[in-house]
């Protein structure tokens, strides 16, 4: 991060298969060493898997579940008087979506055997619903910044 000048924010283009700049984001957030048409390819084959036992439309069912995980507050640690305090602030919009994202994946990434689309398919779907190890790590967050209202004054 630049101390002068503002960072330019890059326009995504919408994903070719359905038109939406979130899943391009996260299919750029899920790549690894550079291989987009792989992570292109694991996110339309969990959509496709999502599609047939959902019975919905997967983008709907996508956007759901970054709605769900999405979170609101996160505790940042400060620095007053020697002590340090967690302090819970209010997460900008691009950060909020950001996180979601990071932790969708990761929580895909931690589940066990099958290939990833399938990981990242039934993780989606347990978003959606309001379950699983995303929306476990989100209320995580919120529980941890309520527990730290107190020092809330020390906000920058």
């Amino acid at each position: 991060m630049p101390r002068r000048a503002r960072v330019v924010k890059r326009e995504v283009p919408p994903d070719p298969r359905f038109g939406s700049r979130t899943l391009t984001r996260f299919m750029n957030k899920l790549m690894v060493n550079g291989k987009k048409s792989l992570a292109e390819r694991i996110v339309y084959t969990a959509l496709d898997s999502i599609e047939r036992t959902a019975r919905r439309s997967p983008v709907d069912v996508f956007d759901t579940a970054l709605r769900n995980v999405t979170p609101l507050l996160e505790v940042k640690p400060r620095r007053v008087g020697g002590a340090t305090y967690q302090v819970p602030v209010e997460i900008k919009g691009d950060r909020k979506q950001s996180l979601a994202m990071r932790w969708l994946i990761a929580s895909a990434r931690g589940r066990g055997g099958k290939s990833m689309s399938e990981k990242l398919a039934s993780e989606l779907l347990d978003a959606s619903n309001n379950t699983g190890a995303t929306i476990r790590k989100r209320d995580e967050t919120h529980r941890m910044a309520e527990a730290n209202k107190a020092f809330s004054h020390y906000r920058w």
